[in-house]
């Protein structure tokens, strides 16, 4: 018998390196890097992992890392513990509609706040201050008997409408038509589009023209009465969003949501959520690691940190505001000049001085106090946070400068604690307003916060992400890999609209 090997044997033997090398490709997953850990990066592995569905080509879903600068997760979700208890200093309130966070919450098993009684919207009072006096207050009254607490709202509600009459409903109007075209991104991605631009996905939910003009123009345009304005709507973008009725008309509309009724927070802090979606959709995390340069070298993108490692990542995510950061690229990339509007958060555990405010007592101070349009004013708003004791409160306090020992020496009678935060937190909107791509380089360099320039939240993070996830499935994975079954798998859970909050 021949010892030869036989032909069939030489042909299978001439070919096993390239037999090796098709299926070492096929089973090899591409890598997605992610350049930040808060909700919009959190959000888009979620995404990605959800509904990426396997094809003959792509067999096995993508290997995701998150690059955190940072020692901790949550970008700008983050708490300060002060007397023992945890308090929100970043992103602190969530929408009742918010259906992403509420479907997050469900999926991770976290729990809803309940918002104690200080910060209830019916008992909690409120005066707005001009530099030199209350040009308004609610009634304040120191009750626990529901009754009592009934009534002091009701003639709160009286004193309000008394001041801004018929105005507070257009207003109101105005807000719930806003949120309503919102909803449009929670619909069935059978019939919602992939938007490779933002200016797209506005215009298909009919929210472009509120970027466009300014708030002001916008609340005109409906006849609100100037007081309102220049009051109470003034004060509620100035604590939500750090700046003034000029700001765009969508972002002040969703400023002006952001104080209404239902609001809410997870339970030990929203940057739970991040970190709950991270763990679940196996990443591998990089903390203290920041990304300074990003190379596309044809196949893959190599990314350097500062650590002196390189990564080769086929898709790449940067889900951090590119405004503040330096991160050079190779090629260059351009997108449109932004400035970030700086909040200064200071935690303060003491005693307001009621003589700063020309009044006798602690107790005449409102609970929630906000400010006018006045560049002379020092902060922004104050607010209790918690009631420790008859001298003893936490307060937080929102201002657009950083406050000085002296000058709260001046606000506080005494100071006991004293925490200071200085976020970037979000675009300073000027309208119109002109919009970064989600693709930054036609290849698939993706950019989250593009959307930013539109409305900055933690729900519009995630709606902007759950997009760019599409985005990439489409461009990357092909359009078979967007999988009907997949999608609907994250639809909105009917359980969740009827959630307690």
């Amino acid at each position: 018998m021949s010892s030869k090997p036989s032909f069939l044997v030489l042909l299978i033997l001439s070919f096993q390196p390239l037999i090796f090398c098709l299926y070492t490709n096929s089973a090899s997953p591409p890598t997605v890097c992610i350049i930040g850990s808060g909700i919009g990066g959190s959000s888009v592995a979620h995404f990605l992992r959800r509904y990426f569905h396997p094809t003959h080509s792509q067999p096995n879903p993508p290997n995701f890392k998150i690059f955190e600068r940072g020692s901790v997760v949550g970008g700008r979700m983050a708490t300060v513990s002060i007397g023992g208890e945890t308090f929100e200093a970043g992103a602190s309130i969530l929408h009742p509609k918010n259906y992403h966070a509420l479907n997050y919450t469900k999926l991770l098993g976290l729990k809803v706040k309940s918002r104690p009684s200080s910060e209830d919207d019916d008992t909690m009072s409120f005066g707005i201050w001009d530099g030199k006096k209350f040009v308004f207050k609610t009634l304040q009254v120191d009750s626990k008997f529901p009754l009592v607490q009934k009534i002091v709202s009701f003639v709160n509600s009286f004193y309000l409408f008394f001041r801004y009459g018929f105005s507070l409903l257009k207003m109101n109007s105005f807000v719930e038509s806003t949120v309503d075209s919102f909803l449009k991104y929670y619909e069935s991605p059978e019939t919602r589009p992939i938007f490779e631009t933002v200016d797209g996905m506005l215009k298909w939910a009919g929210l472009y023209n509120l970027t466009t003009r300014t708030l002001q123009d916008e609340l005109i345009d409906i006849k609100l009465s100037p007081l309102l304005i220049e009051e109470l709507v003034t004060v509620i973008t100035r604590i939500n969003y750090g700046q003034s009725v000029y700001i765009s008309g969508l972002a002040g509309a969703v400023s002006l949501a952001g104080s209404g009724g239902g609001l809410w927070s997870i339970e030990g802090g929203n940057w739970q959520m991040a970190a709950g979606l991270i763990n679940s959709s196996d990443v591998s995390l990089h903390l203290n690691e920041e990304i300074e340069s990003i190379s596309y070298l044809g196949e893959y993108y190599e990314l350097s940190s500062t650590k002196g490692n390189s990564y080769s990542c086929e898709v790449t995510v940067i889900a951090t505001p590119l405004d503040e950061v330096n991160i050079q690229f190779e090629p260059l990339v351009s997108i449109p000049e932004r400035k970030l509007q700086h909040t200064y958060a200071t935690f303060v555990r003491g005693l307001l001085n009621p003589a700063y405010f020309g009044l006798g007592t602690v107790a005449e101070i409102p609970e929630l106090v906000g400010t006018l349009e006045d560049p002379d004013l020092p902060f922004s708003s104050i607010s209790v946070l918690k009631q420790h004791g008859e001298k003893d409160v936490t307060y937080k306090v929102f201002s657009r400068e950083p406050m000085t020992d002296a000058l709260l020496d001046s606000i506080f009678s005494a100071r006991l604690q004293t925490i200071r935060i200085n976020w970037g937190a979000y675009p300073h909107y000027k309208a119109p307003e002109v919009f970064a791509p989600f693709i930054l380089d036609g290849q698939q360099l993706y950019y989250v916060n593009a959307f930013e320039n539109a409305a900055s939240t933690m729900e519009t993070s995630a709606v902007a992400a759950e997009n760019v996830a599409r985005l990439i499935l489409s461009r990357y994975f092909s359009e078979a890999s967007l999988h009907s079954t997949n999608l609907e798998s994250f639809s909105l859970d009917a359980d969740i609209l009827h959630l307690d909050l």
